[in-house]
């Protein structure tokens, strides 16, 4: 995985967390809502695998499909 796709992994894991923290907070106290933000950004960061689920490299091997059309 190059460095680029690493930049990409980490610009979508930051909009989760703002997101996600924007739309939690409307539900939960700020604390909580930047903990489970942080968990959903950590999730789709660290294992390119979102929500946990079993077809995880199906999963990477679309999104770095949509890296290779639109990243150099």
């Amino acid at each position: 995985m190059s460095r680029l796709y690493q930049l990409v992994d980490l610009l979508i894991a930051a909009l989760i967390a703002g997101t996600s923290t924007f739309i939690w907070q409307s539900v939960l106290g700020p604390a909580i809502a930047l903990w489970l933000s942080t968990l959903f950004a950590a999730i789709y960061y660290f294992s390119r695998n979102p929500w946990g689920s079993p077809r995880g490299e199906q999963f990477n091997e679309w999104i770095d499909d949509i890296y290779e059309e639109f990243l150099p």
